[in-house]
């Protein structure tokens, strides 16, 4: 089983989703999870926002998941020096049992994003800044690209995102 997970942090809560999948170009996802979070602390000034990282284990131990990978919308890692990001610690706390692999929409701020992070899934758009742990770099970008959708973002990556603000029922 795969997972594809999200985020959504409003005022002081927040929302953890999780869409199941056995087949990277799967259309819609074997099942849905969410978990609610109260009470979120703002995140420490000028440090690594790592706050998603409880709640996205609390999510898998609550559902007792064990993904082969997990694919989240951020950075496994921060910059071609392989800075640690959100993904890698999430990787790490998972005992490297589980591949992580993070798909951005944009660069980390203050950093340069070498090409070969780089993937198109469409013509004439920004590309999907991909990084990973537990998986080869190559294999991690085929991987996305070969996800369900027409549009730059991987349909289950936008569903898994509904899911996280609310808009669709886990």
């Amino acid at each position: 089983m795969k997972l594809v997970m999200d985020v959504h942090i409003e005022a002081d809560t927040a929302r953890v989703a999780a869409v199941a999948f056995d087949d990277w170009a799967a259309v819609e996802g074997t099942k849905n999870y969410a978990l609610r979070i109260e009470h979120v602390e703002k995140p420490a000034k000028g440090e690594l926002d790592l706050r998603e990282l409880p709640w996205l284990v609390q999510l898998l131990d609550a559902n007792r998941l064990q993904p082969e990978v997990i694919v989240f919308d951020g950075f496994v890692h921060l910059d071609a020096q392989e800075t640690p990001g959100l993904g890698l610690r999430l990787h790490d706390t998972l005992g490297g049992r589980t591949a992580v692999i993070g798909v951005s929409k944009s660069l980390f701020k203050g950093s340069e994003t070498p090409d070969q992070l780089c993937i198109f899934r469409e013509d004439e758009t920004p590309p999907l800044v991909v990084t990973c742990a537990g998986i080869d770099l190559g294999a991690a970008k085929a991987r996305v690209r070969m996800m369900h959708g027409r549009k730059r973002v991987p349909t289950l990556m936008k569903l898994a995102a509904r899911i996280a603000k609310g808009s669709v029922d886990a």
